[in-house]
């Protein structure tokens, strides 16, 4: 007989993303998209261009996914009902009279709603992601988990490729260079999903989506309400850094102490004190002799 806790389990490794928590997704890209600095101004200028970027915010994890699998990158287009759906997201978003969308959407329990939702969707795409790459890849771990960060995160690197294209890039806000918490978070998610499908963590899938779902969850609405860009597992990090690559700044910080030792403790300067008041006696017995 089962549990309680797997019959919840069980219920929500069921959930259908669609239509509420996709729609939360495309919501969330979206006002991301209408709060860069002209956004707007483009929309009314080029509504196919500004069309075009939102699909790559809704669904950049797929394109991706496909060019790393070299499979047809606008494959997407062919979910008809999600693009019509996501279209119309983006069409009441910047073209809604009175910019009422946007009005609602600014009050903080929406956006918490709408972040904890899409955050929902992320757990199923990680999962997506993994089990596509397995596909083609039997067991080939290392390729599951990029798939899987691929299909989870990877709407922050094409919107990055997008603005490359514009002219709009910035080094800083590079992916590559600086992960942020969702790629982070993906990554981490994508890599614990891998192994369980594997079989090297001994956890039942859905009880897994569960805890992994709650903790990014947690993660994301705590960072809104205290409006901090800090992870929760940020120190961990740190330790783990340091214990990994921190050797050789510890070497090099001990050599540089060890170096400003004799010149600290006086010795250097009295030493220095004979060996001038010497050198300062010949010169005036030099002088003498000369004279």
């Amino acid at each position: 007989m089962e549990s309680p806790w797997d019959d919840l389990t069980q219920a929500f490794s069921r959930t259908s993303m669609f239509p509420f928590f996709d729609i939360a997704h495309y919501l969330v890209s979206v006002m991301a998209l209408k709060n860069r600095p002209g956004a707007a101004a483009v929309a009314w200028r080029n509504p196919i261009s500004s069309w075009f970027t939102a699909m790559l915010h809704c669904f950049g994890g797929g394109i991706l996914s496909c060019i790393l699998l070299a499979e047809p990158p606008l494959r997407f287009l062919a979910n008809h009902t999600n693009i019509l759906l996501a279209s119309s997201i983006w069409y009441i978003i910047f073209f809604c009279p009175y910019d009422l969308v946007s009005q609602g959407y600014s009050f903080l329990p929406v956006q918490l709603l709408a972040a904890g939702m899409k955050e929902v969707t992320r757990t199923w795409k990680i999962i997506g992601g993994v089990t596509h790459a397995n596909s083609y890849y039997r067991n080939g771990w290392l390729v599951m988990i990029v798939i899987g960060w691929a299909r989870g995160a990877g709407g922050t690197i094409i919107t990055n490729f997008e603005q490359l294209v514009k002219g709009d890039w910035k080094p800083e806000g590079d992916e590559w260079m600086k992960m942020s918490y969702p790629s982070k978070v993906t990554l981490l998610g994508s890599v614990i999903f891998t192994f369980q499908h594997t079989k090297h963590l001994a956890i039942s899938k859905h009880n897994l989506m569960f805890l992994y779902t709650i903790f990014i969850v947690t993660t994301k609405i705590s960072m809104m309400i205290t409006e901090s860009s800090t992870v929760t597992f940020a120190p961990f990090e740190d330790t783990l850094s340091r214990m990994l690559f921190g050797w050789q700044q510890q070497f090099s910080t001990c050599e540089k102490k060890n170096e400003t030792k004799p010149s600290s403790n006086g010795t250097g300067s009295s030493a220095s004190k004979p060996m001038a008041e010497a050198s300062d006696n010949i010169k005036k017995k030099h002088t003498k002799k000369t004279e």
